[in-house]
This record gives structure tokens, C-alpha cells and sequence, in this order.
């Protein structure tokens, strides 16, 4: 069934297919991947603030809420709870391992790593909404985290409509059977030029037998493997999971009630897939290095000012007596989103996709997620910790982080806009100041 028309650029080349009921299940399928991962991440925040899930799990916790002269900052300072939201993406990093073999011919990756990051802030958008309904239930946060189930559901009904990848069946021989699938797929018959670029790019993979020996060892490979692990490692210490986790916390921290944090959240997750929606619309115009260099700064300023004002405000015991302050750091956590959302939330995902040879791209991808991975869990798992003993110091600790990754993408970090990967070496790394001298010169 095919419900419009499509070109695909592939090398340069126009491959002609159109949009058929395959392609729909793949985005579809793609998209509820990011929905369920977005939810879990915003979930979890909401579910952590909830009086009845801490009276159920973590009595001491909420103890420690409710108790007037508790240390406004170390109230939810808990190893367990921390872990709750944490564990997540220890798992992840397994999975990505796994899929860093699985996915050696997944062609189009680039482009469906800064959508896949548009569907997590809408998954993220959506959890707090479903936070802020069941707060007020007996019991809400079961209905929060069992909401995970139906994204879950979709993905396992979804995989019994989707064939197997052209790629994988022209990788194991079966050219016949790969053309066949790939005519399903694309709607039409001429899919010889698209068949062989899959051919192609699956020889030229299958020259590496060992992909991630080859990325370690091989000096050209270097600079991409610095660069796409730092591009992650950065990401997280903007601080924005901080955010993302934490969000209903951090407003109860400053003395909002239980559903005036959770509106709050909604309010910033909003703003933040809409600033994402502006990524997907304007980094192909503007470059990826002017927004990662905005991005960084506009969120360097925000962090400062959130500090100062908690330093001021918010005392050890007692909430925040102005009821101007929490709305003002509200604001400034819904612009310290957007420069996250439209730089280096989309742009962490996309530039690392961009930057390594065929031969290593998903051994390459993988350390880069895998990064990721372990950033996102050490924030998750000690944030909460830290703020009980730096306080609004911590928030300083990130505008510095952002004054570094600033500096690193003005000075290290190559424009990758409009460069086909096999033109990277040549047309990049080779002509850069400082990475230029991990290639042969001829």
C-alpha cells in the first residue's frame, strides 16, 4: 500500500520509493521507541515527588518531605531512590552494545537519531501530564508507571508487521530475497541503484571483522571517538536530566506544592519539544556549531542566575518566602530547556552519527551512547545527593561545565553540515588545526 512519494539521498544520488505501509509501521514503530523511552525518563520524576509513592517505598523520605525543619536540600536525599530513577540506563548500556552489531547496516541512521530525540521530549511531555492526573489518585503512581506498558504493547504487536531489513538478507547472501523485500518497502520495481549501495556499504563493513579493535587502534579513528563520546558526556553535564528527572523535586525543594511543581513540569517539558520541533526545522540552515556554541551559553547564563537566586532565597530550613522567585525560576528553567532542546540535546544524538567511517560507524555510535549511558546515571543516580551537600553551588558547577563544552565545540569540533560521511577525513579532520595530525600525510 503505498500513501505518497518519497527521495531518499544516499552519496549524492536520488533513490527513488514511496511511502508504503512498511515505511509507516517503521516510523511508527521507531517513533513509540522514543515515546517509551521519553516517558520512562519523565515518569520517573513525577513518581518520586508523589507523597503515596514515598509512603509505600521510602516512609523516610517522606519523613524527611514533611518534616518543617528538615534541610530544604537534602530532603530527598536518598542512594535507594536515587537508584529508582537511575538503574534505567545501566540496562542501556548492554542494549546498545547489543545493537552496535545488530544495526552495521542501518543506513538512514543520521537522520532518525534527531527524531527519535524530538519523541522522546514528546514522551517526556506526556508523562508529565499523566503525573499531574494521577497525582491526585490513591495509588497514582500506579497508573504512571504502568502507562509504560502501552507504548511497550504497541512495540510488540508492531514488530509482527515488519519484514526483515533488506540489508540483513543481502549481508547473509540472499540478494533475491533482499530485492524482493526491498521492492515491498520502497513500492516500486527500479530498486537497483539503492540495492547496490545497500551491497556497497555492506562489502565495505564487512572488510572489518573486528570494528571495535579497528576504532581503537587505527589513529584516524581517533578524533571522531574523542569527539562522539565527548558530544554525550557533554549532553549530560549540562545538567539537563537534572531537569528532566528531578523537575517536580527540585519546585517541591523550593517550596511549591505537590501539584503547582507537577504543572510546572508540564510547562517545561512542553516548552521543550517545542524547541526541539525548532532543531528539527533550522539546524540544516544555521549549522550544528552556531547552535551547540548558542546553546551552551544560553544555558551557562540560566544556570548562573537559578544559583544566585536560590543562594539568596532559598534558606537550609523554611520554604521560599517571595512567591515571585519560583516563578522566575521557572522561566528560567523553561529557557535553559530550549537552548538544551534546539543544541546539545538533538545535536549530541546527530553529530555523532555524522562523523565516523562506514568501517567503525556503530562500534564508534555505541561508545558514544554508551557514554551517554553512564552520564545519565551517574547524574541520576548522585544529583540529589550532591544538592544536599553543594547546595545552589551545584548549579554553578554546571554553567561551568557549559562554558567548556562551548569552548570545545568552537575550537575542536568540526562543522559537519552538508559533508556525506565517506567526505569526512578529506574534507574535515584532515584540515583541522589539531586533529589533522592523527592522519598519514600522502
Amino acid at each position: 500500500m503505498a500513501v505518497g512519494v518519497m527521495d531518499i539521498e544516499e552519496g549524492g544520488a536520488s533513490l527513488p520509493g514511496k511511502t508504503t505501509f512498511q515505511v509507516v509501521m517503521c516510523s511508527i514503530i521507531a517513533a513509540v521507541g522514543g515515546l517509551m523511552f521519553g516517558y520512562d525518563i519523565g515518569i520517573s520524576g513525577g513518581v518520586t515527588s508523589m507523597d503515596t509513592f514515598l509512603l509505600d517505598f521510602f516512609p523516610h523520605v517522606y519523613e524527611k518531605k514533611h518534616r518543617v525543619h528538615e534541610n530544604n536540600y537534602c530532603k530527598f536525599d536518598d542512594q535507594l531512590l536515587q537508584l529508582f530513577t537511575s538503574s534505567l540506563y545501566l540496562a542501556g548500556i548492554f542494549a546498545s552494545f547489543a545493537a552496535s552489531f545488530l544495526c552495521r547496516r542501518s543506513r538512514h541512521v543520521d537522520r532518525l537519531n534527531i527524531a527519535f530525540q524530538l519523541l522522546i521530549t514528546v514522551g517526556i511531555l506526556a508523562a508529565s501530564f499523566v503525573n499531574y492526573l494521577t497525582s491526585t489518585m490513591k495509588n497514582g503512581w500506579r497508573y504512571s508507571l504502568g502507562g509504560a506498558a502501552v507504548p511497550a504493547l504497541i512495540l510488540l504487536i508492531g514488530s509482527f508487521f515488519i519484514h526483515e531489513t533488506p540489508a540483513s538478507l543481502i549481508e547473509r547472501g540472499k540478494d533475491e530475497e533482499g530485492k524482493k523485500v526491498l521492492r515491498k518497502i520502497r513500492g516500486i520495481d527500479n530498486i537497483e541503484l539503492e540495492f547496490n549501495e545497500i551491497k556497497r556499504a555492506t562489502e565495505i563493513s564487512n572488510k572489518v571483522k573486528t570494528p571495535f579493535k579497528e576504532l581503537f587502534t587505527k589513529s584516524e579513528n581517533r578524533p571522531p571517538l574523542v569527539c562522539g563520546t565527548l558530544l554525550q558526556f557533554f549532553q549530560q553535564f549540562t545538567g539537563i536530566n537534572v531537569v528532566m528527572f528531578y523537575a517536580p523535586v527540585l519546585f517541591q525543594t523550593m517550596g511549591s506544592g505537590n501539584n503547582a511543581s507537577l504543572v510546572s513540569t508540564v510547562v517545561t517539558n512542553g516548552v521543550n519539544a517545542l524547541a526541539t520541533v525548532f532543531a528539527v526545522i533550522m539546524v540544516d540552515r544555521l549549522g550544528r556549531k552556531f547552535f551547540l556554541v548558542e546553546g551552551a551559553t544560553q544555558m551557562m547564563a540560566t544556570q548562573i542566575t537559578i544559583g544566585a537566586l536560590l543562594l539568596k532565597y532559598l534558606h537550609l530550613v523554611g520554604p521560599i518566602t517571595s512567591h515571585a522567585v519560583p516563578l522566575i525560576v521557572l522561566i528560567l528553567i523553561c529557557i535553559y530547556v530550549s537552548g538544551f532542546a534546539w543544541s546539545w540535546g538533538p545535536l549530541g544524538w546527530l553529530i555523532p552519527s555524522e562523523i565516523y567511517q562506514l568501517e567503525v560507524r556503530t562500534s564508534g555510535y555505541f561508545c558514544a551512547v554508551a557514554m551517554n549511558m553512564v552520564c545519565t546515571f551517574v547524574i541520576g543516580q548522585f544529583f540529589l545527593s550532591a544538592l544536599c551537600r553543594f547546595r545552589s553551588g551545584l548549579f554553578f558547577f554546571f554553567a561551568v561545565m557549559n562554558v567548556i563544552m562551548g569552548l570545545f565545540a568552537i575550537f575542536f569540533l568540526p562543522e559537519t553540515r552538508g559533508v556525506p560521511i565517506e567526505d569526512m577525513a578529506e574534507q574535515r579532520w584532515k584540515k583541522h588545526w589539531h586533529w589533522k595530525k592523527y592522519f598519514k600525510q600522502n
